[in-house]
């Protein structure tokens, strides 16, 4: 591993460390507007903001499909035909009236900038413990995939931050964001019916009519697979046949899901039983990784179906602080709290070292100051 992987291990660690000074602010009405808690929250939150902003912005060559977006914002500017979402080939066109032609780093610039803020402002109104899940946004590897893949990673982090307006049944703000998000990336527009279903089941008590419908669910998607993949087609054909079109099943993610069921497993009682606006939440996030564990293996015939799962498995980075916080016996949140962490470190690792790959190619790390 070359020097330039040093950059995102110091981003990562100075950061999280950084966000040690941010207060939760899910609970800032212990903290008064104005004070110094306030100020220095604000300061560090700031900071977090322009490193992660920084690093992203000032990129060059990074990432397999960074030239091929380059390719595509001349198509572009010249009115030719482009696969991407209209509202993204408008920003793009704009931006090059601005600029100039095929002047592409203001470009990148600026989808980095709005993806890094709304990241941040996620973490800003749901996170118990920013800092452990600003920890888990970076090892889980969405920051720095975002560095790839640009439209969905804009589209991902406007669905983690439309969360809350669900969780706060603010149901029209929710639909807005969402529909804001598929004038760059129309994927988004699955979240709609999963976070709202996710949010009824975290509501309401659950019958066996409720375990009938999830079990019909489940068996259609092996029962009906091309009606799934047809739909699927309908808003990206060029996937059919596709070297996305592989069939594939992420079992990292799986364990992942996994994992974070056993965990709500041991915490059932103090963190998801209740009515209170926590528990709730990790209801809601609780279904939402049920959903993806069932979306991995067994809609594994969908192409890309880890962009669909990644909707759902990102409500981690909020869940798992927020039970681990919880928990009333010190060995026992000390423990999980390591394996957490371990767990995310080791994969953190892996995801560096897979980052040299051909087909990702988001290290060695570049950046046009000093490249």
């Amino acid at each position: 591993m070359e020097s330039s992987a040093l950059v995102y291990i110091m981003l990562t660690i100075v950061t999280v460390l950084l966000a040690f000074f941010v207060q939760s602010f899910v609970q800032w009405k212990t903290v008064i507007p104005g004070s110094r808690g306030y100020a220095r929250s604000s300061v560090a939150e700031f900071a977090v903001f322009c490193l992660l902003t920084g690093v992203s912005a000032c990129r060059i060559a990074v990432g397999n499909d960074y030239w091929v977006y380059r390719f595509n914002f001349r198509l572009i500017a010249q009115e030719r035909h482009v696969s991407s979402e209209f509202g993204f080939n408008l920003i793009v066109k704009w931006m090059q009236q601005l600029f100039g032609y095929d002047n592409y780093l203001p470009i990148f610039a600026l989808f980095s900038l709005l993806t890094v803020w709304f990241f941040v402002r996620a973490l800003h109104g749901q996170a118990v413990h920013y800092a452990f899940s600003l920890f888990l946004l970076m090892t889980g590897g969405y920051y720095f995939n975002s560095l790839n893949t640009v439209r969905y990673y804009l589209a991902l982090a406007i669905a983690l931050y439309a969360m809350q307006y669900v969780l706060r049944e603010e149901f029209g703000k929710f639909v807005l964001w969402i529909l804001f998000g598929a004038v760059f990336h129309k994927s988004i527009l699955l979240v709609i019916p999963a976070y709202l279903a996710a949010y009824v089941l975290a509501k309401v008590k659950l019958k066996k009519w409720h375990l009938a419908v999830g079990v019909l669910g489940v068996a259609s998607l092996f029962c009906f697979p091309d009606f799934y993949r047809e739909i699927a087609f309908t808003f990206y054909p060029f996937y059919r046949d596709s070297a996305f079109d592989t069939g594939h099943i992420s079992w990292v993610n799986v364990l992942k899901c996994v994992g974070t069921l056993a965990l709500c497993g041991i915490c059932y009682k103090k963190s998801l039983v209740g009515e209170s606006r926590q528990n709730v939440a990790n209801r809601f996030y609780f279904f939402l990784n049920g959903m993806a564990l069932v979306v991995y293996p067994c809609g594994s015939f969908i192409p890309e179906v880890s962009r669909v799962g990644y909707y759902l498995i990102v409500s981690q980075i909020f869940l798992l602080p927020a039970l681990i916080c919880d928990m009333d016996v010190n060995w026992l949140r000390r423990v999980c709290c390591a394996g957490v962490v371990g767990a995310f470190a080791c994969y953190f690792a892996v995801l560096l070292k897979g980052m040299y790959a051909t087909d990702i190619r988001l290290l060695p790390y570049l950046n046009w100051i000093f490249n």
